[in-house]
């Protein structure tokens, strides 16, 4: 009764904060998979020339969404009474002053069917991104229709509405209502994307930015590796055209764009091995654009470090087996797998491809058993989901410095001791 009545006042905060202040754009960011990381981009594009608000971490639901849009801290002790008054001041205070933004990029998650709708009764989008329609929460949506319903209703209630068309399967597109879309992604057959002339792993891509307000392709560069961590930046090229942004802006912004911690993020292994940092989360759409990019790097010894992939239900055994398939034997010197899942499924199903396999119930010993069988100047792909799996702590094995480990993901004294709780059973 009391979270329902925080909630419902928050939201009014949030309704009675754009009356007060209309000239105040709002772009959300929804999607199975790189919500975070597209949202990061946006704010990084937009930032050439707005002042821009976004909560760096993932406060998506509707209890901490209107506090991130209004920029106040979620309360730490959210049963008191107290603390809650604190908050409802502090919003009061922000409709009644000046603005102090031009933009609020601002992420919607879901875990449940119905719940990015219900962000439609305090929230107008200026623009709403969604990012992809894959596997998530399968335990709730069951099927795939569900989660395309889902994850494609931010664009239905936002003004102007920006699709991935590479994890957006066109099928879905019976699912939009809202005449006013355009798509994104790497492939050229989507209005904004990315022409991509030069690559190198530690680079990024050297290439052209397309959109079709503009005569000329753009040069510009974007510093991230493989194509799948191209479709973040791209989103954010076509957002900042719709807002006004030059070509000279979007390019500059473009280039100031970075991997996130455990998100394609590159880094220096020991036995001057290159690690490939993908330990944020997994999913079957994620795993599989990570190997493609292992695949891609040119080195005398490959490894996947797998870890299960959370929230699938029952599609979990079809969808390790997938990625299980995946596994080339001609591309990777070992398969290795952390989690229960990945064990069952995944392991059986690259070991029926010829691959070498070995399977771990945690990410220590994964760790372990990779720093005894790489070769110099290997390559190493670390990708795994975050509850029971935690591949970050394997990623600490194997790297060349320890200072590198303020890269990785969940790293917090809370997050910590959450681990050591897990590791120590």
């Amino acid at each position: 009764m009391f979270k329902a009545f925080v909630q419902k006042r928050l939201e009014k905060y949030v309704k009675e904060y754009f009356v007060q202040h209309p000239e105040i754009k709002l772009v959300v960011v929804t999607g199975s998979v790189g919500k975070t990381s597209t949202k990061v981009a946006i704010a990084t594009v937009l930032s050439e020339r707005f002042r821009v608000r976004l909560h760096e971490g993932n406060h998506n639901t509707h209890m901490s969404t209107p506090l991130a849009v209004l920029g106040i801290e979620y309360p730490e002790q959210l049963k008191s009474i107290r603390a809650w008054l604190e908050v409802f001041k502090a919003a009061k205070e922000r409709i009644a002053a000046p603005t102090d933004v031009d933009v609020i990029v601002q992420e919607l998650g879901s875990d449940r069917i119905g719940q990015v709708q219900h962000f439609s009764t305090y929230l107008q989008p200026d623009i709403g991104v969604v990012t992809a329609v894959s596997p998530e929460h399968m335990e709730y949506f069951r099927d795939m229709e569900a989660v395309a319903r889902e994850e494609l209703a931010v664009a239905n209630f936002s003004q102007k509405a920006l699709i991935n068309r590479d994890d957006v399967d066109e099928m879905y597109a019976k699912y939009l209502t809202n005449g006013n879309v355009n798509t994104y992604g790497t492939s050229n057959i989507s209005e904004y994307h990315f022409i991509s002339q030069d690559y190198t792993a530690d680079g990024g891509h050297v290439g052209a930015f397309v959109a079709p307000e503009w005569l000329d392709p753009v040069p510009a560069e974007i510093h991230v590796i493989g194509e799948h961590p191209l479709r973040p930046a791209i989103a954010a090229g076509a957002v900042a055209v719709k807002l006004g942004l030059s070509a000279t802006e979007v390019a500059s912004g473009l280039s100031k764009i970075r991997s996130l911690p455990g998100r394609m993020n590159v880094l220096r292994g020991a036995d001057n091995t290159t690690i490939i940092d993908d330990t944020y989360n997994s999913s079957p759409l994620a795993a599989e654009s990570s190997l493609r990019e292992l695949y891609r790097l040119s080195v005398p010894q490959r490894i996947a470090v797998l870890g299960s992939m959370n929230e699938l239900g029952l599609t979990s055994q079809v969808e390790h087996e997938a990625i299980g398939k995946l596994c080339d034997p001609n591309g990777l010197a070992w398969v290795i797998t952390v989690g229960d899942d990945a064990e069952k499924y995944l392991a059986p199903a690259a070991r029926a491809r010829g691959c070498q396999v070995k399977s771990f119930k945690n990410s220590l010993q994964a760790g372990a058993f990779v720093r005894s069988v790489i070769e110099e100047g290997a390559a190493i792909l670390f990708k795994g989901s975050e509850g029971g799996i935690f591949l970050e702590e394997a990623v600490k094995v194997v790297l060349h410095s320890t200072a590198d480990e303020t890269k990785l993901v969940r790293q917090s004294p809370e997050w910590m001791a959450r681990k050591n709780a897990f590791f120590s059973k």
